[in-house]
């Protein structure tokens, strides 16, 4: 069967065919999934079955892969899991059980790892047990949105740096679900606002549920800001909603496009889905880490824990 690459909206993302993923370990038949990702965006395979092995050989061949944070249900692992799944009793998670709460803030629009000082290049999301309805996941071309915005905001946002922070995004949802430990793993950071695709020079809008604000302007005024970005980069003409089938893997660049869950039955049915996350390249600022003294009125604002 030929390869063939097909569109799944006017804006991005494409599916991907006639090509088996987890033997695709040779640069030459890697190639046209690389080059597929850095133009679209977002890529979908269908009917990859892979197992846990055969997902982390692959995820490789983007770079290395990062180690998940403790509060992931999968922490410390190359597996980031999204799933009401006990992975130990084979039943399911109580919804009040602090895995499924932390998970909460997966229905916010959020690209991977931007609270870490360097952020996600790309995720890989394998569909091992899915829903029959609901539990679809969305995404937003920051890309498509970016080139889209009046020319005085693209001009208003050069320059700019927003402060990112796990424990800012999931209080928005708990204020109480990350441990005082979980919060000093991951400090805020530092991120610029538009990122630029090294290979096509494309700029993309870079912000999500971890920005908290625009470093410098008051928290209110940036936060403003913030969210009139995000609303105008998640309008339908930017956006695919992705209906999961068992053996679907999907990729997603997280310097171009946001993404999130959406609600399913927790209880009634079953779900299980493994991420692989390849670290980027590098901090998109010289000095990403903001300093502590600076964070405790981002935190206060939304309940965090002194």
């Amino acid at each position: 069967m030929a390869l063939t690459i097909t569109p799944l909206t006017p804006a991005f993302g494409a599916e991907i065919a006639g090509i088996d993923a987890a033997k695709a370990l040779r640069d030459a038949a890697f190639r046209p999934i690389r080059d597929a990702f850095e133009e679209y965006s977002v890529i979908l395979l269908r009917d990859q079955g892979f197992d846990d092995a055969s997902q982390i050989a692959f995820s490789k061949h983007f770079g290395p892969l990062e180690i998940s944070i403790s509060a992931n249900p999968a922490g410390g692992t190359h597996f980031a899991r999204q799933s009401n799944v006990d992975m130990t009793s084979g039943g399911i998670i109580a919804k009040d059980d602090r895995r499924m709460r932390y998970q909460l803030g997966n229905y916010l629009w959020h690209t991977d790892s931007s609270f870490k000082p360097v952020p996600a290049l790309c995720s890989l999301l394998s569909a091992r047990e899915v829903p029959p309805e609901g539990g679809n996941t969305e995404f937003a071309s920051m890309r498509a949105a970016h080139a889209a915005l009046p020319a005085e905001t693209r001009r208003k946002l050069e320059g700019l740096v927003a402060v990112h922070s796990l424990a800012y995004s999931r209080a928005r949802v708990d204020p109480t679900v990350l441990t005082p430990n979980q919060r000093q793993e991951v400090p805020a950071v530092r991120q610029t606002m538009v990122r630029s695709n090294p290979v096509n020079g494309r700029n993309a809008i870079f912000i999500g549920a971890h920005a908290s604000h625009v470093e410098g302007w008051p928290l209110a005024e940036g936060r403003q800001f913030i969210a009139e970005l995000m609303a105008f980069a998640t309008q339908p003409r930017f956006t695919y909603s992705h209906r999961w089938r068992p053996g679907d893997i999907v990729i997603w660049d997280n310097r171009a496009v946001l993404h999130r869950a959406t609600a399913y039955d927790t209880v009634k049915y079953r779900r299980l889905m493994q991420r692989t996350t390849v670290a980027g390249d590098g901090p998109t600022v010289a000095d990403p880490l903001v300093p502590a003294d600076q964070v405790a009125e981002m935190y206060a604002s939304v309940g965090v824990p002194a």
